[in-house]
């Protein structure tokens, strides 16, 4: 069973539809998205239009959660004052920008889905199966509580946009990565495919090249902050 797993989209239309044309050229049963629709580029509406219109399954990100209930914060661990400014002027843009019916969308999305491949079942999250703004990183301790609580074989999860599969108390705990605001050192979207069979999972994490300058360009024009151009376009945090 192969399935195509996106997350972290923020917002970004263009690298989302090319990763969506790449997974289409591949052998892919189905496709889940692991929320964080929103924020930080320019396009919400259409991105969450996109989502609707393939029907894919969707869990609620951090982001999705804040601009479905109009906050003005996203519970994100910022950094920098400089990543505070970018969040928060990120969150007002959005707020104004969203539609009302895309909103409602975003409200009802769910915090996990379960999903069964082959003979092992997966729990999709967006951050933890504790708290969908939590970080789980590759080498923290809290991704090894996590593993040693999780009921499932596998779990999928995103939030820090930093893509990993590690073997922990025998689970499988996999991060998909961003597909539209990378910070794993380039400015390619990521996202994830894993079969599993016969009881044994692999992954592979896909990179796919999008018109980042087309993207900075509609973000000079619109009322987002311009320090997050160049994060765009080094794959940075």
């Amino acid at each position: 069973m192969r399935l195509a797993i996106i997350s972290d989209i923020h917002s970004n239309i263009d690298a989302l539809n090319q990763v969506l044309e790449d997974i289409k050229r591949r052998d892919i049963e189905q496709v889940f998205c692991l929320g964080d629709l929103v924020g930080y580029n320019p396009f919400p509406n259409q991105v969450v239009k996109r989502i609707k219109e393939e029907g894919i399954k969707t869990v609620q990100g951090n982001y999705d959660d804040a601009i479905a209930n109009s906050r003005i914060v996203c519970g994100c661990d910022y950094k920098t004052e400089q990543a505070k400014k970018i969040g928060l002027n990120s969150i007002q843009f959005t707020n104004q920008e969203i539609n009302e019916q895309n909103r409602e969308f975003l409200k009802e999305l769910p915090h996990q889905l379960e999903v069964e491949t082959g003979d092992l079942k997966a729990l999709l999250v967006h951050g933890s199966p504790r708290q969908l703004n939590e970080y789980l990183y590759a080498d923290s301790q809290e991704v090894i509580e996590v593993a040693q609580d999780l009921k499932a074989d596998l779990l999928l999860c995103g939030h820090t946009h930093l893509p990993y599969h590690k073997l922990i108390a025998g689970k499988h705990i996999i991060n998909v990565g961003s597909v539209g605001k990378p910070k794993h050192g380039n400015p390619n979207a990521v996202y994830t495919i894993i079969e599993v069979h016969e009881r044994k999972v692999k992954t592979e994490f896909i990179e796919v090249t999008y018109p980042v300058e087309k993207v900075a360009t509609r973000i000079r024009e619109t009322g987002l902050a311009d320090e997050s151009i160049e994060l765009l376009k080094l794959g940075r945090a």
